[in-house]
């Protein structure tokens, strides 16, 4: 990855960390989000708090992985992907279960369980390659856990476009439940694939 495009994750992922951290710990709960889903924010709090916080911590953490430098000091390296797993983990129980609630009937309920779901799997399955010294598999799994983590992201970017397109929050909203990983994903898998055959 070159050096830009690593500074440039970093800096979207501070960005969505500190506004997601203000947005939900510091406001009252659902006073950030769309009228539509202040209801079920507020009613629910606990689950939803512990959902940033945590995945907040993971987004801060992940992208410091692509740093040739700090990943070359193995025991940083470690440290930072115990810590990272930790929101990882955290944040995507939490999460699962905040996607009973989400706004936006079964289509998004489904995608953000599944996004929750994935996550999870490819945590796990990293801290597995990883106690295997399978080291190769380690990092195409990390990899694709952070692009699972970059939702929170992506999800953001999308919203302003969507409405800058015309299209009513209730229209758009059930398919970000989707778009903001399924791309992510499918556009590491072809990195992935490119590095094993190119």
């Amino acid at each position: 990855m070159k050096s830009f495009a690593r500074w440039f994750i970093l800096l979207l992922s501070v960005g969505v960390t500190g506004y997601g951290l203000y947005a939900y710990l510091v406001l009252p709960p659902g006073a950030s989000v769309h009228p539509a889903m202040k209801a079920a924010y507020e009613e629910h709090p606990g689950r939803i708090v512990t959902h940033v916080a945590f995945s907040a911590f993971a987004l801060a953490l992940g992208p410091l992985q692509f740093f040739p430098g700090l990943r070359a000091r193995r025991r940083l390296h470690r440290w930072l992907g115990y810590l990272y797993f930790i929101g990882v983990i955290g944040g995507g129980l939490a999460g699962f279960c905040t996607a009973f609630i989400a706004y936006g009937g079964l289509v998004a309920r489904v995608g953000f369980g599944m996004l929750a779901l994935v996550w999870l799997w490819t945590a796990l399955a990293a801290i597995n390659a990883a106690r295997r010294r399978d080291f190769e598999a380690h990092e195409r799994w990390a990899v694709r856990s952070f692009a699972l983590t970059f939702a929170a992201v992506t999800l953001r970017l999308y919203m302003p476009l969507f409405f800058a397109a015309g299209f009513a929050f209730e229209d758009f909203y059930p398919v970000q439940a989707w778009l903001c990983w399924v791309p992510n994903l499918l556009f590491v898998e072809w990195v992935l694939l490119r590095r094993r055959t190119g």
